[in-house]
């Protein structure tokens, strides 16, 4: 019997769960399913540009693990682009992390007292309170 898969943590659920490719109506599209801690791990990995060590620290997850959710990601992105499918986003096995606030000026990071969640239920997006504005409690800006 295979070890229970551990949870990962997330802190971002993106707001829209499909992307499609332009298509003339009634033409049957192809789809590729990523997962939540996939869109995660390609936000932490290419959208803030964190190394990977520390993308796998905020995911709670090893370094190599990481980088095997990372490579799947972009192999799914790279079929969904280059063979015109669409792109659902659902599911997975995750933990809402608590708000982690990052300043523009100093690139600190810091988790806020405030969770914007804290389940391992998949709620839409818009179901999720935004958090509050936080301090920096490095250079004390918001």
């Amino acid at each position: 019997m295979p070890r229970p898969r551990k949870c990962r943590r997330v802190g971002f659920i993106p707001t829209n769960h499909y992307f499609s490719p332009f298509q003339k109506t009634g033409d049957a599209v192809e789809e590729v399913l990523l997962s939540i801690e996939e869109v995660e791990a390609i936000r932490l990995a290419d959208w803030e540009g964190f190394d990977q060590n520390l993308c796998a620290e905020q995911m709670d997850v090893s370094r190599g693990t990481f980088q095997r959710i990372l490579n799947e990601a972009r192999k799914q992105l790279a079929d969904a682009l280059i063979h015109g499918k669409a792109i659902r986003i659902e599911g997975g096995n995750y933990l809402m992390a608590a708000y982690r606030g990052r300043c523009q000026k100093c690139r600190c990071i810091w988790e806020a007292s405030e969770s914007s969640a804290d389940s391992s239920v998949s709620l839409p997006s818009d179901m999720l309170p935004t958090p509050p504005p936080h301090v920096c409690p490095n250079c004390r800006r918001t």
